[in-house]
């Protein structure tokens, strides 16, 4: 069993769940692959932008993620995924609608909400169709590390202090800037925030590339060594 490092401090994206998915639906479901299937789509769902708001099947089939945790002993993890929706669509977690185009045949799967059910009732009286709704795949998305992260990972510690001012540099500068400048930290071998936030404030002031292309490597080193972080730096 791989173990799970836990949660980053810090912002962190989420996927709201109603509460009757607590009280309700998890006592009652007692397929584990039912269960992933299941909050595998409240995720999805809550990614999507647009008007109907479903996943096809196979999106669902596309989909690393969700077959990585579907794999086991028996069944082979696409034939899990089918049994699971099947599961969940005669519970009424969700609700199911086969679209025809000629020969081909697209199964579609809404959250049995409000606005679910309104949408498979339009679609079913012809108000709406499905073409406009396209199934993308499901890559895995590769978040940005957060400051907090980057912090932890490289410098260390966090006080409440640090904490405070990480957070006026996060909303001051841009993500790529506070990775850039701790890269630069490290290649100094200097693991202290004043030092980074010196090169953050240089760059707000003069420009993050002026004469960059004009520099030598070796200048552009020293650059970031001079003035009173310079004690810190072995050179």
């Amino acid at each position: 069993m791989k173990g799970f490092p836990g949660f980053p401090s810090g912002k962190v994206q989420f996927t709201p769940l109603p509460n009757l998915f607590f009280t309700r639906l998890l006592p009652a479901i007692d397929d584990l692959a039912e269960l992933k299937v299941t909050l595998h789509i409240f995720w999805l769902l809550h990614r999507k932008r647009g008007y109907p708001r479903c996943v096809s099947l196979r999106e669902l089939e596309g989909d690393g993620v969700l077959l990585a945790g579907l794999k086991g002993a028996g069944h082979k993890p696409q034939e899990r995924l089918r049994l699971a929706l099947e599961r969940a669509v005669a519970r009424g977690t969700l609700l199911h609608v086969t679209a025809c185009r000629g020969e081909e045949r697209d199964d579609w799967y809404f959250m049995n909400t409000d606005a679910g059910r309104r949408a498979v009732e339009k679609i079913r009286r012809g108000e709406l169709k499905l073409e406009g709704t396209v199934a993308v795949e499901a890559p895995v998305e590769v978040e940005r590390p957060n400051i907090f992260t980057l912090y932890e990972q490289n410098i260390g510690l966090i006080t409440p202090l640090i904490a405070e001012e990480l957070k006026d540099a996060e909303q001051t500068y841009p993500a790529e800037w506070i990775e850039e400048a701790m890269r630069i930290a490290l290649e100094h071998n200097v693991r202290r925030w004043r030092y980074v936030r010196s090169i953050l404030e240089r760059w707000a002031a003069e420009g993050k590339d002026r004469g960059k292309g004009e520099r030598g490597p070796e200048e552009d080193r020293r650059r970031y060594i001079k003035g009173k972080y310079a004690d810190y730096i072995e050179h």
